[in-house]
């Protein structure tokens, strides 16, 4: 005697609203938020915070004068004879108080501060860079959680009314009208499903953890979709005026100016510095006090060998930086061009999965069930049209996933923002 197994239609939709309230609790997680999110929690945002105010505090530093030095000294001290170690009797003998000051030209100090305020401007430049990192793979985990439950649905759907055949089928057995080997494939395709749910409840928590890692706790409620993959924002372009806003060059850009203004600086280096030096001295009481003064200059001895060779080593280091921002633009537009060929491609793919691939399977499952019931065809053929048509759905979604997938990795080029998303860089306080 075979028991059949099956789940009745009202417990199937409870057991799958269990699970579902077990695991995922809370409103739906809509992408902008998961974004927001995410650039919220992101260490990443907070350590190029850190870095630009960082940098900024020491342009201010270095815009300044150098602090004096104090000089205190005994000069002409004897150190034998009636007067030795005497500080008053010896009429060279002077006790020395001074201050010595070096200073630099405003216009090199000015390039010194210019030097910083460009680290604090490549910075921020990484910090955007960070932000549309972080966005990017948050979305791309997103999206991934999303399709798995949506897969997930769809074999839940196709479970249910595989459960239904089996029961048919043991029905139809006991009654002779069908045979034994009718149930065993229906109880077959039911195991089948049930490994398919299996790997994609795999994929979930795999999902799960990746959409985890950046929003944390909050990657417990449900995906609110799908994602708007049908459209991108107008940054995501190839296009040298487009390409150079994208963060990463940005960064380069910025490394370029600080090439430049070290270069500058080496130029303004071949000019030395004046170092002024004054100091009282005092002698003993019979003797009179004395006032010295003085400037220090440095002598380039070998300038085509020091100060000459320093400027051509800066303009190398200018000319290396600008050929990798070339280099980085050109990469980076053949990647975009990908992208956007590829995402155009799934689009033109999907169109076709929904207006032909699966209504024509859905077709062909519903004449293959009609004929079944009305005796023209056996179950065998019905349970290969809704295996092929569970093949075309989940197809189509697996199509879906990686055209959203590329939407994802070009939409977020560029830190983004929805209205919703706080992608937005914020003021940086700046000391005074």
């Amino acid at each position: 005697m075979f028991v059949p197994i099956c789940i009745p239609r009202a417990l199937a939709c409870s057991l799958v609203l269990t699970l579902a309230a077990s695991s995922w609790a809370g409103d739906p997680l809509s992408l902008a938020e998961a974004l927001r999110v995410a650039v919220d929690r992101s260490q990443q945002v907070v350590a190029q915070d850190a870095l630009v105010l960082s940098a900024r505090d020491q342009a201010v530093s270095a815009a300044q004068l150098p602090d004096p030095v104090l000089k205190l000294g005994v000069d002409n001290l004897p150190v034998n004879g009636e007067d030795r170690f005497s500080l008053t009797n010896d009429f060279m003998t002077m006790r020395r108080i001074g201050v010595m000051q070096e200073i630099p030209r405003a216009a090199k100090r000015q390039l010194r501060a210019q030097r910083f305020e460009g680290d604090a401007q490549r910075a921020l430049a990484e910090r955007q860079l960070a932000i549309a990192t972080v966005q990017r793979n948050t979305a791309v985990a997103w999206i991934d959680r999303y399709y798995a439950g949506a897969m997930r649905t769809v074999l839940l759907r196709q479970m249910e009314e595989t459960q239904f055949q089996v029961q048919a089928a043991q029905t139809a057995f006991g009654t002779g009208r069908g045979s034994q080997a009718d149930f065993f494939a229906a109880r077959a395709a039911v195991v089948a499903l049930e490994d398919r749910i299996s790997q994609i409840d795999r994929q979930a928590r795999g999902a799960d953890a990746s959409l985890a890692r950046w929003v944390g706790t909050v990657a417990d409620r449900p995906s609110a979709g799908p994602p708007p993959w049908q459209g991108l924002v107008s940054g995501a372009q190839p296009g040298r005026e487009h390409l150079l806003q994208h963060p990463d060059l940005q960064v380069l850009l910025a490394q370029v100016q600080i090439a430049d203004t070290e270069r500058q600086l080496a130029q303004a280096n071949a000019v030395a510095d004046w170092t002024m030096e004054a100091s009282y001295s005092q002698r003993g009481p019979a003797y009179a006090n004395m006032l010295s003064f003085g400037v220090s200059i440095p002598l380039q001895v070998d300038r085509a060998n020091r100060q000459d060779r320093e400027v051509s080593a800066k303009q190398a280091q200018v000319r290396e930086a600008q050929a990798r921002v070339d280099d980085t633009l050109r990469s980076h537009e053949a990647e975009v061009r990908n992208l956007l060929n590829d995402w155009l491609s799934g689009k033109e793919r999907l169109a076709r999965f929904n207006a032909q691939l699966v209504p024509l399977a859905q077709q062909r499952t519903q004449a293959a069930l009609t004929g079944y019931r009305a005796g023209k065809g056996d179950l065998p053929s019905v349970l290969a049209a809704r295996r092929d048509e569970i093949d075309m759905h989940l197809q189509a979604l697996t199509v879906e996933q990686e055209t959203a997938r590329l939407w994802a990795q070009l939409n977020y080029l560029t830190p983004y923002s929805d209205g919703e998303s706080s992608a937005i860089p914020v003021h940086l306080e700046q000391q005074p």
